[in-house]
């Protein structure tokens, strides 16, 4: 694993340079979150159904959790990290939000996520994208004090 991890805000310029293709993603393979966990990760973010339009992308050495067989997922990833380190105004910032965000270091495994069905830790994924279509501050706004309210 590489000694640090660095997360920058980028222009979309820089953003489509880098990162905007799914081909771009590291690993084996590619695939988009299923609709039944993104409607699951609203859940667990506060938000409203059917709040999320964007396709989730994942990407990793293998798709299936090796304990459960069940398909890996933004939820995964969504539900690891608010148990460790990340609030859900932040996560639903990153989904909705018109920042873009470019992780610069090596692209080996995502550290310290388990499996949302059976808790098994998973090693195989190495990256996750969103290619979040700008939401209009206006419309964002009530979700996230949706979201915020509800991590109180």
């Amino acid at each position: 694993m590489s000694a640090q991890r660095n997360t920058f805000p980028v222009s979309d310029a820089v953003f489509r340079a880098v990162y905007d293709s799914p081909a771009s993603l590291p690993g084996r393979y590619r695939w988009v979150t299923p609709d039944t966990d993104v409607r699951e990760l609203e859940h667990l973010l506060g938000m409203p159904a059917d709040t999320i339009h964007a396709p989730l992308w994942v990407s990793g050495d293998r798709k299936d959790c090796s304990n459960c067989a069940r398909q890996l997922s933004w939820l995964d990833i969504v539900s690891s990290a608010l148990s460790r380190a990340h609030s859900r105004a932040m996560v639903a910032r990153v989904i909705l939000g018109e920042q873009k965000y470019v992780n610069t270091e090596a692209p080996e495994a995502i550290p310290g996520v388990s499996c949302f069905g059976c808790g098994a830790a998973i090693a195989d994924l190495r990256s996750f994208k969103c290619h979040n279509w700008a939401y209009a501050y206006t419309e964002m706004q009530p979700i996230l004090e949706q979201v915020e309210a509800a991590g109180q």
